[in-house]
């Protein structure tokens, strides 16, 4: 399923590496994944607990 959707990382990432994740945003879920190993398995949170998380950094 995780294939199907649109990954995007954030503008502050830079293609010199780091530690970086992915998100792919659905309706009803947002979906994170490793941006440099993008076979290792993904996670899938509540769009209410992805903006929870990321008020809180």
């Amino acid at each position: 399923m995780s294939t199907d959707l649109d990954w995007f990382k954030s503008s502050y990432s830079s293609e010199q590496g780091g530690d970086c994740v992915e998100v792919a945003t659905c309706p009803d879920s947002v979906h994170v994944r490793d941006s440099k190993d993008t076979t290792l398995p993904t996670f899938e949170v509540s769009p209410d607990a992805w903006g929870a998380f990321v008020a809180a950094l």
